[in-house]
């Protein structure tokens, strides 16, 4: 799908120098941010599938607390 934008042309030609800075295209990045920016709803709803999970695991820690002293011995 082709979408377009009304930029300043100053924003834009700043934009181009930091997208060419990260070997992209301007293109290329807005792209990116489009996609990272749908993907964030399904990242949320993973996260809360996977906390209600833990909270509903019958798994138990029989009084284990954790300890940072004995987490980094060596």
């Amino acid at each position: 799908m082709n979408i377009t934008l009304s930029v300043d042309e100053q924003v834009a030609q700043r934009a181009r120098e930091a997208a060419q800075k990260m070997g992209k295209s301007l293109n290329q990045v807005v792209r990116d941010y489009l996609e990272q920016l749908a993907s964030g709803s399904r990242r949320e709803q993973a996260w809360s599938q996977f906390e209600a999970h833990c909270l509903q695991s019958p798994a138990q820690l029989q009084g284990w607390r954790f300890d940072r002293d004995e987490a980094n011995q060596r």
